[in-house]
């Protein structure tokens, strides 16, 4: 690969296959800032991980991905396994879009490219962020642990184009199926809590799922994480505080309680619902979490 030419790493399905009908507009808009885009496309899970990898192995310094949140989780995966020193930027074509939403970067998929192809073509320095790892896997915006974690196992099942709006109606059947309480006990930077909760979720942005603002104060770039874990409730509960948490409204509600963390660990007396940056991971009960400060460079 020349000097001048960037990979384009895309999925195609992502965001239900809206990125592939959009990739020879990216093009488009790149060629015209003088930037050459090597399209590589995504055939499997898992390949845009390993084909970052592999770039970031043979000293590729700045790449371009085109997807959604699990296009972020797989770019994190691949970069932080070889060292994390490849730039990355990123032109959001996903559903729910979290990551681009904490980094400022325009949710209009063309005012994105525009405005990376510029930077791009001027040799903008990138800027680091902060990631993280559970156990022994990465993420760039937030873990999820129990309801949360169980409504997006629901979403991902649905192949319907209505946008971040999938999650709100992965939440009324997540309701419908019951709410799950487990008994965990969790230790975050010198805190302790032995007991049930409805949710745990380790943010390093603001939003989860699109539409829902659950860490109101997170920051990818201020070396901390925020910490947001509910008591058990309710069905009706659950229908009163959603409004709350989509506009960002329910961290002063009795249920909920948070931190600023760096740290955390938590053990469930049974297997739960996890995921990173919106992509399910296997049920477990030992998760143990740990800060990544600066360890990303966004373009």
């Amino acid at each position: 690969m020349t000097a001048n030419v960037v990979p384009l790493f895309i999925n195609p399905v992502a965001g239900r296959g809206r990125a592939a009908r959009k990739l020879r507009r990216i093009v488009e808009i790149f060629d015209a800032r003088g930037v050459t885009l090597e399209v590589v496309e995504s055939t499997r899970m898992g390949d845009v991980e390993e084909r970052i990898a592999d770039a970031a192995r043979e000293g590729v310094e700045r790449i371009v991905v085109a997807g959604g949140d699990g296009s972020v989780y797989e770019t994190a995966n691949g970069l932080l396994k070889v060292g994390g020193k490849t730039a990355f930027g990123l032109i959001p074509v996903g559903t729910g879009n979290d990551f681009a939403k904490a980094a400022d970067i325009p949710l209009d998929w063309e005012a994105a490219a525009a405005e990376l192809a510029g930077r791009l073509a001027t040799d903008q320095p990138p800027r680091p962020i902060d990631a993280g790892i559970m156990n022994d896997r990465y993420f760039a915006n937030g873990v999820g642990i129990g309801f949360d974690a169980k409504i997006n196992r629901i979403a991902s099942k649905y192949r319907w184009p209505i946008g971040d709006f999938v999650y709100l109606v992965a939440v009324l059947e997540g309701l419908w199926d019951g709410v799950i309480t487990p008994s965990v006990r969790m230790r975050f930077d010198g805190q302790t809590y032995e007991g049930p909760v409805t949710l745990a979720n380790i943010s390093n942005g603001p939003w989860v799922g699109g539409m829902f603002h659950i860490a109101p104060g997170a920051k990818n770039d201020d070396g901390y994480f925020d910490l947001v874990y509910a008591d058990p409730v309710g069905r009706g509960r659950v229908l009163t505080l959603l409004p709350k948490v989509i506009r960002g409204q329910h961290t002063g509600e009795a249920e909920i309680h948070t931190a600023r963390i760096r740290e955390f660990e938590l053990v469930a007396e049974e297997p739960l619902p996890s995921h990173l940056d919106g992509e399910a991971q296997p049920l477990q009960t030992d998760f143990e979490i740990r800060l990544l400060e600066s360890a990303l460079r966004l373009l």
